[in-house]
């Protein structure tokens, strides 16, 4: 294996990524001279950036503000709403100055702001924040179901599959790193689009995939997969954001500021109605609602758009990253980041700006009273939700000995679940419960996204039990 083979897949696929043309015509004008277009892009199916993206669009919260700007004597506005599956082609539209705002990973961001600094045309800024998790558990790698692989370690010297210069890239090259296996000789990397990639797994071509989200937990809800590893082990901020041409903003800073207030509607959506959210998002991007839910739905992704320095401190500690996958042009973050235009937003809105920058709790926790116990459901750490089939709502479960309490019962009266959701008993990400690593520990059970989190229990905890989720709903006691 070359030393530098992944240097050229990254280099191959930003260029090829650059080669990419848009239709239409031109950013700032619709022909008729009268109307001002925005070229919004997006990936319907990296679903923390929904409030950017799907969420966004299936609302008109954007065309709704642009609508209010034009009732009030301002020009018409157009906007064209572009769908792509990675961050990579985004980047290239935006150097190619054919997409006005877009949305992705922090990895691909690192290198959006890299390329695109070249021409003071395509220069970019990034103004705010989608989704995050404190951990890094939007990114993971799976192996197939029948994989005897049970830590990262075990994926030394074998193919595993990835698209270069994503999120989930960058968390493999993490992930390998402290693992003592060197990312670019101690494996192979088969540069991969995600759907691409979840074939090559499910063929048996690669030994695993390393994705953002929502590919492990679509590929796991559909029995295809299996998690190894939980980017949250890394214990770094992960985050997607919205980056804008600083040339058109300049140009049309109604428009950017629009987008930004629109943005915060849908946040404050998913907040209020995460069910109705996490439907509409699934219609947009055709995936399983459960696993819209699983990521959009409380306890789950943060949805907040300050831009924390918790967040762009972990951005700067990955701009090494760059030179590790090619030829990158320094970038400056400081210089990069700019939230004047959300400041903006936040007081037009009635918000405060600076409260929600030095919140770092997850601003949608699952809330309620567990109606078997009557105890409230309000331990981040430990609380849970049950969506049983033909309900509108769901019932939360104060820890998850208590959740797998509630099905059994229910079971019992014929009735069906469908899906559970719980919160790993080390890393505190939310998983499926039907999905879960289960130790039986006494009376208590405790649920763990991979093997290697369940073995660690297990190493302090002698007295625990690996059990199957059926086994523990049905020992378990009333």
């Amino acid at each position: 294996m070359k030393h530098h083979r992944i240097a050229r897949l990254a280099a191959a696929a930003v260029a090829a990524a650059i080669a990419l043309t848009a239709s239409g015509c031109s950013l700032e004008s619709s022909g008729d001279g009268d109307t001002v277009k925005v070229v919004i892009g997006y990936q319907s199916k990296t679903i923390n950036t929904v409030t950017a993206g799907t969420l966004l669009k299936a609302k008109g919260f954007l065309e709704q503000r642009l609508n209010d700007l034009s009732a009030h004597g301002g020009p018409k506005y157009s906007v064209e709403w572009q769908d792509y599956d990675t961050g990579a082609p985004i980047t290239a539209q935006m150097v190619a100055e054919k997409i006005d705002i877009g949305s992705m990973g922090d990895y691909p961001l690192l290198i959006n702001g890299s390329r695109t600094q070249a021409n003071e045309r395509s220069q970019t800024e990034l103004v705010s924040i989608t989704g995050y998790n404190p951990k890094g558990a939007l990114n993971m790698v799976v192996v197939a179901p029948d994989s005897k692989a049970q830590t990262i370690n075990d994926l030394a010297g074998q193919k595993v599959s990835a698209s270069v210069g994503s999120a989930g890239h960058g968390t493999l090259v993490q992930a390998l790193t402290r693992a003592h296996i060197d990312p670019k000789t101690g494996v192979e990397v088969l540069n991969q689009q995600p759907q691409i990639g979840s074939s090559a797994l499910e063929s048996g071509q690669v030994a695993a995939l390393s994705q953002f989200v929502a590919w492990p937990g679509l590929l796991v809800f559909q029995n295809k997969a299996k998690l190894l590893y939980d980017g949250a082990e890394l214990n770094v901020p992960t985050f997607h954001g919205v980056v804008a041409r600083r040339d058109y903003a300049k140009q049309h800073p109604e428009v950017l500021d629009a987008f930004l207030r629109a943005q915060l509607d849908a946040t404050d959506f998913i907040h209020k109605q995460p069910l109705e959210a996490a439907e509409l998002v699934a219609q947009g991007s055709g995936l399983p609602q459960e696993v819209v839910y699983l990521y959009n739905g409380p306890g789950g992704t943060s949805f907040d758009t300050t831009l924390k320095p918790k967040l762009l401190d972990a951005f700067k500690a990955d701009v090494p990253y760059l030179k590790s996958i090619g030829d990158f042009a320094d970038l400056d973050i400081d210089k990069f980041v700019d939230d004047t235009a959300l400041r903006k937003a936040f007081q037009e809105n009635g918000a405060n700006y600076d409260a929600a920058l030095g919140n770092n709790a997850n601003p949608a926790p699952v809330t309620g009273t567990d109606p078997l116990t009557n105890r409230p459901a309000d331990n981040p750490a430990l609380a849970g939700e049950i969506w049983f089939t033909d309900s509108d709502t769901t019932q939360p479960a104060a820890d998850p000995t208590s959740l797998l309490r509630a099905i059994k019962q229910a079971r019992a009266q014929g009735k069906t679940v469908r899906a559970a959701y719980v919160p790993d008993a080390e890393l505190g990400t939310r998983w499926f419960a039907d999905k879960a690593i289960w130790v039986r520990d006494g009376d208590t059970y405790l649920p763990f996204t991979t093997p290697a989190a369940a073995q660690r229990y297990l190493t302090q905890h002698p007295s625990g039990a690996v059990v199957s989720y059926d086994q523990a709903i049905t020992e378990v006691r009333q």
